[in-house]
Order: structure tokens, then sequence, then C-alpha cells
């Protein structure tokens, strides 16, 4: 009896296993190991990158982050847009970064939406943009997970009048959808 237990133990750990090592998490094509791990190969802005994850190239979304815009057509570029991606740039440009998905994993552009950190040192980059006055925090359910941590995080950017907060007087914490970018 106890022998019976041991095998389906181990074809259960077995098939687990299987089923872990071929999963892709992200939806990303990532190759065979799930990994949601990649390097980022181009900044788009402040609040978007294009990562390589395995041989896909993602155009990545920052979750719970709007910056000012830099890159809409037919807008021009808004206050602090150009430091918010500047910013974003000496973050992530050329870094190794790992990516958490949470209920909704693309946007309706199809972009890859995303928690990212940088791996060599774990900072999560879009609680570092807010924390640093470079972004406002916008919740769009279902994706949640850190909105109350992004709020508090931009009323602590704004008392103390860091980025955006300082350099552009119409700033306010808002929460509309975000333009493509």
């Amino acid at each position: 009896m106890r022998r019976s237990h041991s095998i389906y133990a181990l074809l259960g750990a077995l098939a687990l296993g299987v089923l872990l090592g071929t999963s892709d998490p992200l939806g990303t094509g990532g190759g065979d190991s799930g990994d949601n791990t990649g390097r980022v190969i181009r900044v788009v802005d402040g609040d978007t990158i294009q990562v390589q994850i395995g041989k896909i190239r993602e155009r990545v979304r920052y979750i719970g982050v709007d910056t000012p815009e830099t890159r809409k057509p037919g807008t021009p570029v808004q206050c602090y847009g150009k430091a918010a991606s500047a910013r974003n740039e000496r973050l992530v440009a050329g870094e190794r970064v790992r990516i958490e998905t949470d209920a909704e994993v693309r946007d309706r552009y199809g972009r890859l939406l995303g928690y990212v950190y940088r791996v060599r040192d774990g900072r999560f980059v879009n609680a570092e943009l807010i924390r640093g006055g470079y972004a406002h925090p916008l919740t769009i359910a279902p994706n949640v997970r850190h909105a109350d941590v992004f709020a508090d995080l931009a009323v602590e950017a704004r008392r103390s009048g860091r980025g955006l907060w300082r350099e552009c007087p119409r700033a306010r914490i808002r929460s509309e959808r975000p333009a493509p970018g």
C-alpha cells in the first residue's frame, strides 16, 4: 500500500513538472520553459518597453502606470513626458527584466501588460516611476494587484513635490485609460 502511494506521488510530481516546464504563462511564445524574463531592447516611452523573451519580441505596457505622452500621434509632447521617458531609459535600457502579469494579460492593442522588475536588483520599475514623480498611477480593473501601493506612492510624490508634481501645474491623480504607446 505504501509503495503504491509513493508511485502515485512520483507520477503526480512528474506530470506537474511536465506541465510547468512546458507552459507559457505569459502567452508570449517565449520558448518551452515558460520563462518570464527577457532583455529590454527598446524603451518606447515612459510606460512602454520592447523586450526580447526567448525568440519573441514583446511590447510591454506597464500595469498601473501612466506617464505623460511623448509619442501619441496628433498630441503634443506633454509636460514631463521627456523626463519620464529618460527615467525609464535609465532604469531599464539593456537590462534583463522579469515580467509579472495580472488578471488581464494583454490590452486592446495586443501589448503584454506587466509589472516589471529588474533582474539584477529586483527593483520594481512601475513603482519606481510613480515614487519619483515620473508617472501617475492608473488603475484599470481587473489589474489591481498593486493599485493601493501605487496610489500611496503617488500621494507621497505629490506631497514631496517630486517630478511632474513640481514641474506640471495641472498634474493630478487620474484614472482614465492610457493611449497606445
